[in-house]
């Protein structure tokens, strides 16, 4: 997922042909029958699923990549990296907000027998169908990669899309949510940093109550939902089969943060806009108190949009619900890359997505926290040398990394931050609350997944 809101399309471009030799193929074939040194293919070692068997290859041949706006420099790095790589470019939606286009051309793609990317950045709700079937789109990475490369991304990274012990993706970075302050303004204000839900929320009543105005949190934008509902593991999207799934918006795990939500909206501690919007920005922005958001947001959000000083800004672990036996969170985004099972230079194609989730020079100055484990080592003290944060932020970004709740499954056919959008932010606009909204809201998620084959239980 990208740290923005918005993304640019453009339309599909003609990809560059080149050269022509099976040497790709035949390594990939050497791979799947070695078993042996670094050659092995990470998957030799899981339940095997659907048997891969890579187009003919022709590794000096280009590629084309798919990226939203976002990872347009990802793609300019590489190719300055790699000079004779040829490598043509397009951008698209990337599946932001809930979009389906690569799902969409796909699907015309698989119609008319070419025009597949060699590389896409998806949404987070593509892997539900671009993984599965019997020619999935994406390539099992787990077939391409050395033995024990995936050993080195975060745990669980891969989760969202592995499918019978194969991994179709590489995953990018990781959004993991924590809570971030403004360590100058706690200290004027003489507030401590919570540690808990229960406790930011009683902060936040007070803050209300001492100083209007300043808010401790943000639920106007969409990915909110990951924030608050995913952080107190609320059971809206719990996949216990390929295609049945968990909704139930009253359960107290939903309620209890539905309740909270609503009294700190009530006493204005919470802004009910995008936190990207230009008028937040302009008259809320150097009111943020605090806010429990991604991992992102101290550079993307703090620093490039709302321009907070320097040595203002600073970041805690996760808040936990007193009652749960450990700290618990969720993502605000996080993103990967497919690599095409129609690509004719899995070579070029692999080694892309590779370069542009570990290169340390590369991911030290990206925007987002690397779920390359090594990478994510090189950007935190990148992070931490540019002198920008109060304080260290590698304990909270770390220990958020290692919190992140599996019960909730991003990779849905459907977007549930869609869904938060259409029903639950025009309502809080309009003045009602979160609670009133929980019928209408499961009704909504019920229906959309229904519509897409799931098996819903209550």
């Amino acid at each position: 997922m990208t740290p923005t809101e918005s993304t640019s399309g453009r339309r599909y471009g003609k990809r560059v042909r080149g050269r022509t030799t099976l040497a790709v193929l035949l390594a990939v074939a050497a791979l799947l029958a070695a078993g042996c040194a670094d050659a092995t293919p990470e998957s030799a070692t899981k339940k095997p699923g659907v048997a891969f068997s890579p187009v003919a290859q022709d590794e000096n041949s280009g590629i084309v990549v798919w990226v939203d706006a976002t990872r347009q420099p990802a793609v300019d790095a590489y190719k300055k990296a790699h000079p004779d790589a040829k490598i043509e470019v397009v951008t698209y939606s990337g599946g932001a907000g809930g979009s389906t286009d690569l799902q969409t051309k796909i699907k015309l793609f698989d119609r008319t027998g070419k025009g597949w990317p060699d590389v896409a950045w998806p949404g987070i709700q593509d892997p539900s169908w671009a993984t599965t079937g019997k020619t999935p789109y994406a390539a099992p990475i787990s077939d391409l990669l050395p033995k024990g490369t995936l050993d080195k991304y975060a745990a669980g990274a891969h989760d969202l899309c592995t499918v019978n012990g194969k991994v179709y993706c590489l995953r990018n970075d990781l959004a993991q949510n924590m809570l971030w302050y403004n360590k100058k303004l706690m200290d004027k204000f003489g507030y401590a940093v919570p540690t808990t839900w229960e406790e930011w929320s009683e902060l936040g009543l007070k803050v209300a109550k001492e100083h209007p105005g300043y808010l401790v949190g943000e639920i106007g934008s969409a990915g909110s939902v990951n924030t608050y509902f995913w952080g107190s593991r609320c059971p809206m999207s719990s996949v216990t089969d390929d295609k049945k799934l968990t909704v139930d918006m009253h359960d107290p795990k939903c309620t209890r943060m539905a309740t909270m939500l609503d009294d700190l909206l009530a006493a204005g501690a919470l802004g009910k806009v995008n936190k990207f919007d230009t008028g937040f920005v302009k008259d809320q922005a150097d009111k943020v108190l605090m806010m429990p958001g991604s991992s992102w947001f101290g550079k993307v959000l703090f620093q490039n949009t709302y321009k907070i000083p320097d040595g203002q800004i600073a970041a805690a672990k996760p808040l936990k619900f007193a009652d749960d036996d450990k700290i618990y969170t969720g993502a605000g985004g996080g993103g990967m890359w497919f690599v095409s099972s129609h690509s004719k230079n899995l070579k070029l194609a692999t080694d892309f997505v590779q370069w542009v989730t570990q290169d340390p020079a590369y991911t030290a100055s990206a925007d987002t926290y690397p779920a390359y484990k090594p990478a994510a080592e090189g950007w935190l003290t990148a992070q931490q040398s540019s002198g920008y944060f109060a304080g260290d932020i590698a304990p909270a970004l770390t220990s958020a990394a290692d919190s992140i709740w599996t019960g909730w499954k991003q990779s849905t056919a459907f977007s549930q931050e869609k869904i938060y959008g259409e029903v639950v932010i025009p309502a809080i606009t309009k003045g009602e609350t979160i609670t009133s909204q929980l019928d209408k809201w499961e009704t909504e998620i019920t229906n959309r997944a229904k519509s897409l084959g799931y098996q819903v239980e209550d």
